[in-house]
């Protein structure tokens, strides 16, 4: 249980409120405005957060305990105020308090935008995970970049993407802390001066630097007085602005230098499809990792006065490829600045490093340009040509005369143009590799580190991903939550395990009344939120089927958008047939420089454009985007969707958390067998999933046999139909040929992720998706079977596993 929150001094929290009213925010409370409210609110939850923080730091640095430290490009937090008070235990009073100004907690919390910190699932994971370290006692820091605009806002203009800046912080945030005193130098550039003597290392004349300042971030635990910390990194320029130049009136030079430096944390993910933009990129990485291990070493010297204990008390986990420079990086530390040599600083390194990759697509696996990295990070390259030099001679060793083996292995790629491999690099400065689910752990060590895994099979596991039920079920969806209160009690918020009793009442009509009438209530909210933001209006009993989440060609958002093109078609050819309504609602933001993502978009908007203006359809059928998808959005929408769609080509998704969290909320999954959606399958049973498509060792088979997606074209006159209705301009009549190139790319372009190889399946599977909704007990019965099977997919659990079997943390819970 959650020890006592306030001081046996603290006013009532309806007096605390008013005071930071006066005090804080700077009103009168009787006129306080509902931003007002929620500043002064924030205020009263981050002093009561301040106090567990302070404690558990004190009690950290005194026990000198050995912490992990999650180094993530994104952390995908989204508001603050909902779950620092859920967590605090005052949703009670805070809601009381708020309502004697006539105002609700939702009013309040509506008011806190997301902060832009993260795109997709990456950064959710690393949030989730978060929470999850509090709440299990964890000793951790997460470590990632204070992005001053974020990924970007998503506008759609004429059913076209437009991206804008994200400034969520222009009216600053309670929930950050300002750390002036403690500041990095992060250095760019130059070259490297080698010394005379053998045994000391060599010089980086750096060519410029930037400073890193700390602003943290608190993560509350949930039925715990712990913390975890999320410390963000700010680039600063050494000098603001160049004084002389200024008045000299020239005041764009004189902001130059300022601007050349700071950009370096205005956006996530800056275009990367030019010279300067993957430069940032490069920059940006090492920008936060370098700032990252010189805090780690920094606190380590503070509490230990050595760093010869570091792995002992020093975890450090890489949450993809991003912070993979941290290996060289640590080397640098501890060979250059330190005084170590070279081995036993490399076995440190490898002792304190655990990896997890989150990709099986080759194109996917993040390389840097041999001459990119020279120019921007010498000294590091010199330190990955010395790693990799020695892991050669290792591996070569093992497999002598075996060139090809050495080729694949190596960590710089010397086709063509020579490119560092980070992930290599990753694995190779590892103690431990992770994927992130059953299929996907399995495929990494079939594909693209099998050479590794023979070199190491020990060193290569999975821990399947989970999602937090705090964010997603407790907080999100509060009707369904007070339906598994009354039938289970609070429990399943810290054991999801809990969810299991549910199943053998899963034909309780009362049961299903009560489930299915909180989806009714959830649903009528994501059809205000669609009437807001798109303002087409939507009915909240027909079907609502899902699909949100980064707009990629691999995830076949595209085949989604086929099979309502097909029911549209068919529905006009049987106007009288019984069909079921049904809404089908996408959302997500495609990146910036990703055309066919963007094209994608714009025909879902051309597809809604008329199949929700056509009188014929008579409201049987809509389809719309939801844009600039994000947390908050999440939230409404994950509660509120019926159908959960995950239909990426089996083994190209690594896992998924969507899928776990539309499943948590009562969805039904539609989706291939894939990624986590095996393990959900296996979870809730095959009868309650629907399964469709080529698996894995099927997709691998036909290509290797040579797919040929023209014969399924001409095969199938269902398809046929579609296909050609968007490419002679049916969705675009005032321009025809606007999508004659994204069919061309399925037809005579290889349709590489084999959306026709599923297309005919997939339609089938839908059928019998319409045919169960229609029997509402039924449909009743598996979405509970799904929400009683979701247990193993609490990010508790995950977190416990890699405590116990990568990072050698004690869990507190």
């Amino acid at each position: 249980m959650a020890s006592k929150l306030a001081l046996p001094t603290d006013p009532p929290l309806p007096e605390r409120l008013d005071r930071h009213l006066l005090d804080t925010v700077g009103v009168v409370p009787a006129q306080a405005s509902t931003g007002a409210l929620s500043q002064a609110l924030s205020q009263v939850a981050r002093a009561e957060l301040s106090r567990r923080w302070v404690a558990g730091e004190q009690a950290d640095g005194v026990a000198k305990a050995r912490r992990v430290y999650y180094l993530s490009m994104e952390f995908l937090i989204g508001r603050s105020l909902g779950n620092a008070v859920a967590a605090l235990g005052l949703e009670g009073p805070a809601a009381e308090s708020v309502a004697t100004h006539a105002r609700t907690l939702e009013d309040l919390q509506a008011q806190e935008p997301d902060a832009a910190l993260g795109n997709g699932g990456l950064g959710r994971l690393a949030a989730c995970f978060l929470d999850s370290m509090a709440t299990l006692g964890l000793p951790s820091f997460g470590y990632g970049i204070r992005y001053e605009f974020g990924m970007f806002a998503q506008e759609i203009h004429g059913g076209r993407q437009v991206e804008y800046p994200d400034p969520w912080l222009a009216d600053g945030t309670p929930w950050e802390f300002p750390r002036p005193e403690t500041t990095h130098r992060v250095r760019f550039g130059g070259w490297v001066e080698r010394a005379e003597a053998p045994d000391v290392p060599p010089i980086w004349r750096h060519a410029g630097e930037v400073m890193a300042k700390a602003y943290d971030h608190v993560v509350p635990g949930h039925a715990t007085d712990r913390v975890a910390t999320l410390r963000l990194w700010k680039a600063a320029a050494p000098a603001h602005i160049d004084l002389h130049a200024f008045n000299s009136g020239d005041y764009a030079r004189a902001a130059e230098f300022k601007n050349e430096y700071e950009n370096i944390s205005w956006v996530l993910y800056p275009n990367d499809s030019t010279p300067a933009g993957r430069e940032l990129r490069l920059r940006q990485e090492y920008f936060f990792t370098s700032a990252s291990l010189q805090d780690i070493v920094a606190r380590h010297l503070a509490e230990h006065g050595r760093l010869a204990n570091l792995a002992e008390h020093v975890a450090i986990h890489l949450n993809d490829t991003h912070p993979a420079i941290g290996v060289a990086e640590l080397m640098r530390l501890l060979v250059d600045e330190q005084g170590f040599s070279w081995a036993p600083a490399w076995a440190m390194t490898r002792r304190i490093f655990s990896y997890t990759n989150h990709t099986l697509m080759p194109e996917a696996l993040e390389t840097w340009s041999v001459a990119l990295m020279q120019q921007v990070l010498p000294r590091h390259l010199e330190i990955i040509f010395r790693i990799n030099h020695d892991f050669l001679l290792e591996a070569g060793a093992q497999r002598p005369g075996d060139a090809d083996f050495l080729r694949r292995i190596s960590l710089i790629d010397e086709h063509g143009e020579r490119r560092v491999r980070m992930a290599h690099l990753a694995v190779v400065g590892s103690h431990q590799v992770n994927g992130v689910s059953a299929l996907h752990s399995d495929l990494l060590v079939h594909t693209i580190f099998a050479d590794f895994a023979n070199l190491w099979p020990g060193r290569f596991c999975n821990v399947t991903n989970g999602v937090t039920p705090r964010r997603w079920l407790a907080q999100a969806n509060r009707g369904l939550s007070g339906v598994l209160d009354a039938r289970l009690g609070p429990a399943w918020r810290r054991d999801l395990g809990e969810l299991r009793r549910l199943a053998e009442h899963a034909g309780d009509p009362a049961l299903q009344a009560d489930v299915m009438a909180a989806k009714r209530q959830n649903k009528a909210r994501l059809a205000a939120l669609i009437d807001r933001e798109t303002g087409i209006d939507v009915d909240p009993a027909s079907l609502f089927d899902v699909q949100v989440k980064r707009i990629h060609e691999y995830k076949r958002q595209l085949l989604n958008l086929l099979h309502a093109v097909t029911r549209y078609r068919a529905i006009l050819a049987q106007p009288h047939a019984a069909w079921q309504p049904r809404t089908v609602i996408f959302a997500g933001k495609a990146a910036s420089s990703y055309h066919r993502a963007k094209q994608i978009i714009r025909l879902i908007h051309d597809v809604g454009a008329v199949v929700n203006d056509d009188a014929r359809i008579g409201g049987r059928l809509k389809v719309v985007f939801v844009p600039n998808y994000g947390v908050a959005a999440a939230e409404l929408i994950m509660p509120g969707a019926d159908l959960s769609e995950q239909i990426s080509t089996a083994g190209t998704e690594a896992s998924g958390t969507g899928n776990m969290k539309l499943a948590l909320n009562g969805a039904l999954t539609i989706g291939t067998d894939d990624g986590a959606n095996i393990e959900i399958r296996q979870a809730v049973g095959d009868s309650n999933i629907f399964i469709f498509g080529k698996r894995t060792h099927e997709v691998a088979a036909m290509r290797a046999a040579g797919y040929q997606p023209l014969r399924l074209y001409e095969s199938n006159p269902q398809l046929k139909g579609v296909l050609d209705s968007i490419a002679a301009g049916a969705f675009s009549p005032d321009e025809p040929t606007r999508y004659r190139d994204l069919v061309d790319s399925l037809l005579w372009g290889g349709d590489h992720y084999l959306l026709l190889a599923d297309y005919e399946d997939y339609v089938a599977t839908q059928g019998r998706v319409d045919a169960l909704y229609a029997d509402p007990a039924a449909w009743a019965r598996k979405a509970i079977l799904n929400i009683a099977g979701m247990g193993p997919f609490s990010a508790d659990r995950t977190i416990g596993e890699y405590a116990e079997r990568i990072w050698s943390l004690p869990v507190r819970s």
